[in-house]
């Protein structure tokens, strides 16, 4: 009897059995769309954070923290100057640093346009190396000019949701307003606009939003109004499209000039971020801004760098975690399944001892038995996980309705094969305790069996 006539009997035989199959292959069948589901949303998971890292600025971008002087300096804590103007200044003239942008925040900042109120991620004073630092492309107008930026004078670039926000976006009002010219307040104080951001999406949201456009275009009745937790929007780009720039002499004099102690003028930054010029050179160009603050701060090391590797290593270890947690869920489900093939398989074997002994009397070998009751654990498993793999989208799309978040989850074919693979190894270690028994069975016991 050659394999391919084996594993034809064992399917015969499940298949004489459609209901105990059926049931029997559950276990494996929860097992592997757990699985295959929690590969897709650590997926989904990493997919979007590796994305916001991007939108944030790249890995190239390095952001210079305040941090309290370390122990042996503590008598030196109260002469710390904090970020100044003096670094950023300093930082530009640094040969492995390609970009600087200092910043001076307005916190919660209230804007304002006849009457309407705008929500902002952040407004804030800035250099020009803004753009280059967190990737942002003008669209409409200009970014404002060096003599702008000198003279201090009240002008503003403003995100896309902004500009939304106040006017309406594209498709509330049905076309696209341009505001640029138009006099906005940012605390009460006038402001021009002299330029518009592009509007930011991830790769999700503009799938969404397309799929969107072609189901309202071809609705012909009454539009209907979406139900909750359809939008989902990533924050790292909600906080581009909600960012509004302004010269950092402007927010420096108009807003933070009165704030300083005894009435001097505070020199001190919000943030300082650096670009460098290429990754292999990121470790000598933090050696080289370090040796600079070291000069600009006398010696008192009140600061640290971080970098967005720091973020892809936590970000990896996040993810790795995750994956572990699930395959352990996953692989006890498939272990619980096979156990329950197991079984079966020893039940199966006690009703068909009789059989087994007629084949065995007519010729059939011990490897032969062996094999057939194999074939059909293995049968059972494989069947199982591909039963699992249509039923891990099912769950995905269950999960998504469920709980939607910024970044769905992604089905990977690594992640069903490892699952079928898993599924068959467990339908081998499942039926070798029956195989064996089996095949070790007594012909002529057998016969006599009752």
């Amino acid at each position: 009897m050659n394999l391919l006539s084996i594993i034809v009997i064992g399917l015969k035989e499940i298949w004489a059995h459609k209901a105990r199959s059926l049931l029997t292959m559950l276990g494996i069948v929860l097992g592997v769309a757990s699985l295959v589901a929690m590969a897709a949303i650590v997926k989904g998971m990493e997919n979007g954070m590796k994305e916001s890292i991007i939108a944030f600025g790249g890995l190239d971008k390095v952001l210079i923290r305040e941090e309290d002087v370390p122990a042996h300096q503590e008598h030196l804590a109260d002469q710390a100057t904090g970020r100044t103007i003096l670094d950023a200044y300093a930082l530009k003239q640094a040969p492995l640093i390609t970009a600087v942008n200092p910043e001076i925040s307005l916190g919660k900042a209230i804007i304002g346009y006849k009457g309407k109120r705008a929500r902002t991620s952040e407004c804030v004073g800035v250099w020009p190396d803004v753009l280059k630092m967190n990737l942002l492309e003008v669209e409409h107008g200009r970014f404002f000019s060096e003599l702008e930026a000198g003279q201090a004078r009240n002008v503003c670039v403003i995100g896309a949701g902004i500009r939304d926000e106040l006017w309406g976006s594209p498709e509330e009002i049905g076309r696209e307003f341009i505001p640029i010219g138009e006099e906005i307040t940012i605390n009460r104080q006038p402001f021009k606009i002299v330029g518009i951001y592009r509007y930011y999406e991830s790769e999700q949201e503009k799938k969404e939003r397309e799929l969107a456009a072609k189901q309202e275009a071809e609705e012909t009745g009454p539009k209907r109004r979406k139900g909750w937790g359809q939008s989902r929007r990533t924050f790292a780009f909600f906080h581009k499209n909600n960012v509004i720039h302004i010269p950092l002499n402007t927010a420096w004099l108009r807003f933070r000039a009165a704030s300083g102690p005894h009435g001097e003028p505070e020199l001190r930054l919000t943030d300082v971020d650096i670009k460098v010029g290429s990754m292999e050179m990121m470790q000598p160009a933090l050696q080289q801004a370090r040796n600079i603050l070291m000069i600009t701060h006398r010696g008192i090391e009140d600061f640290t760098f971080r970098t967005n590797e720091d973020r892809i290593a936590d970000i990896n270890k996040r993810i790795r975690n995750a994956r572990l947690s699930g395959a352990i869920i996953a692989g006890l489900s498939l272990l619980i399944g096979g156990i329950g093939i197991m079984n079966i398989m020893l039940a199966s074997i006690n009703e068909r001892i009789r059989e087994i002994g007629t084949c065995k009397a007519v010729g059939a070998t011990d490897s032969v038995i062996f094999l057939q009751v194999l074939a059909e654990s293995i049968a059972l498993s494989i069947l199982g996980g591909l039963a699992g793999i249509a039923a891990s989208y099912g769950l995905v799309f269950i999960i998504e309705i469920v709980s939607p978040t910024a970044n769905s989850p992604v089905i990977t074919t690594t992640a069903m094969a490892v699952a079928v693979g898993f599924s068959g190894l467990v339908g081998i270690i499942a039926g070798l305790f029956p195989a064996i028994k089996a095949a070790q069975l007594d012909p002529i016991e057998a016969l006599r069996y009752e």
